[in-house]
């Protein structure tokens, strides 16, 4: 019986010491976890009854703040200019999560308890919030969407020097603030709306969306010409309206059957496609891909933003059987795909002597006493080329403004470098039917001391004609932002 006893009691002493454990793992080593967990209906009482920090453009403009409610939560999040910066905010909603800075600098932007620095703030409970300073400029961000009016597009301007993002539109956008309403069924709502819009509002265009480049993309072309075969750069090509394709009876032409040719300045000033698709088949798919992943092509670019996107460029192995697409890739179409930001960053690199600064939009952490918490300091992401094959670029890029296919977004006084694009996407190009484009434009200025680099993109779309270089849709939008920037009345 004792022998029993003493098994018993060994028993229940062996169960309280697992549960004693188990109970110090929960409230001690596990506690922090728990109470930050997903889904802890406490956690999410906790954090919406606690101001929450700002969000501010680099001139001051509030961008999302939080203010005293009369609901449970005591504080809702409001975006005072609707859908302006939602594409970059993003959303704080006590259902659907956080998106967009909301969401990559919650840590920063959460409520804390402050430290007591009294005795009387030992008996109340005070909180310290730190607010994100972004590198946006309020001017540019209105101009990108005035300019952008009713067209589905989206902009990405940049300061090429440092990687500073200064504006980011995405059109058609959404408004944030139903979706940090304190009312389940406004957010619902809200939320089911947007998923339904077939134009996809809650879609980043900016970073999130890859389109076909067309003839932008012969800004790196024109790069991998003097990086791998500088020979290129002056030979004559004849002037023709088409070309005959390796490996098939196809012929690529150019727009509308148009004939050019020329040695460089010529072709990219006209964006002959004739041209450049020779040159692609002379340069090879070996140095075309590494040109392409030295612009940041097949990497997502590394912007404080979640949801980015790579842009692609097809591997060499696509090409060993099917150089037919190489020649459609040294003009940007086949399987080339890529966002408005890497193109905004392909700008970036030419006009920042070759070199691709990191994409940011964190300028700095200030604390409620205005004290800087942290700030960024600028750092190189890849080198795309040479300085001197950036210049010689330059001067190919102004010529297409003076003499070419960008004359439209000639501003007095100031030298603009710019590469107008379309890419055809109803049809190929071996018919003679001209379709609906996607339209582009990458350009910066001024050209010889960049303060901006701006990339448009206007996809097809109901009511666009087809046009031959993207300056009709995409230009204006690039003029007015580049004016903006530079201070110029249009």
């Amino acid at each position: 019986m004792r022998r029993r006893i003493t098994f018993v009691g060994a028993l229940f002493l062996m169960i309280f010491a697992l549960l004693f454990l188990q109970l110090n793992d929960l409230q001690i080593v596990k506690a922090s976890s728990l109470a930050e967990a997903p889904g802890n209906y406490s956690a999410i009482i906790k954090a919406f009854s606690t101001p929450r920090g700002a969000i501010l453009t680099a001139n001051g403009q509030v961008m999302a703040m939080s203010v005293p409610s009369s609901s449970q939560y005591k504080y809702q999040r409001v975006y005072p200019h609707g859908s302006l910066y939602s594409d970059v905010t993003g959303y704080y909603s006590l259902i659907y999560g956080t998106s967009g800075l909301e969401d990559e600098y919650n840590q920063y932007l959460q409520g804390k308890v402050a430290a007591p620095s009294s005795f009387s703030q030992l008996l109340t409970k005070s909180y310290s919030t730190d607010s994100l300073v972004t590198t946006l400029q309020s001017k540019l961000q209105q101009t990108a969407y005035q300019a952008l009016g009713s067209l589905k597009g989206a902009v990405v301007a940049l300061n090429p020097q440092t990687g500073a993002v200064l504006a980011m539109a995405s059109n058609p956008t959404y408004n944030p603030a139903p979706l940090a309403s304190p009312n389940g069924t406004t957010e619902e709502d809200a939320w089911k709306s947007y998923l339904a819009n077939p134009e996809q509002p809650l879609l980043n265009r900016a970073i999130s969306r890859a389109y076909p480049p067309g003839s932008t993309f012969k800004i790196v072309t024109t790069s991998a010409i003097f990086d791998h075969d500088p020979k290129l750069a002056r030979v004559n090509f004849p002037p023709v309206a088409t070309i005959a394709l390796p490996q098939t009876t196809h012929r690529l032409h150019n727009y509308a059957y148009e004939v050019c040719g020329g040695e460089l300045p010529v072709l990219l000033a006209v964006s002959c496609d004739t041209g450049f698709a020779q040159i692609g088949l002379r340069l090879g798919a070996t140095n075309l891909h590494a040109e392409a992943e030295n612009f940041g092509f097949n990497q997502v670019p590394p912007i404080d933003l979640p949801g980015a996107a790579a842009s692609t460029f097809p591997p060499v192995s696509f090409f060993s059987q099917n150089l037919p697409q190489l020649a459609f890739s040294s003009i940007g179409q086949g399987d080339d795909q890529a966002t408005a930001l890497q193109m905004a960053l392909v700008g970036s690199a030419i006009a920042n002597n070759g070199s691709i600064m990191v994409p940011h939009l964190l300028s700095r952490i200030i604390s409620s006493q205005d004290a800087t918490v942290e700030s960024y300091q600028p750092k190189v992401w890849k080198v795309a080329t040479s300085p001197s094959t950036a210049a010689k670029v330059t001067q190919l890029m102004v010529g297409v403004v003076k003499n070419g296919t960008a004359t439209g977004i000639a501003l007095p006084g100031i030298e603009i470098a710019a590469k107008t694009g379309t890419a055809q996407t109803t049809l190929t190009r071996h018919s003679n039917i001209l379709g609906q484009s996607d339209n582009w434009m990458v350009a910066f200025a001024p050209a010889q001391d960049p303060k901006i680099a701006v990339a448009v993109v206007v996809p097809k779309q109901a009511g666009l004609s087809a046009n031959p270089t993207g300056a009709q849709y995409a230009g204006p939008i690039v003029k007015a932002m580049i004016a903006a920037a530079l201070g110029v009345k249009l």
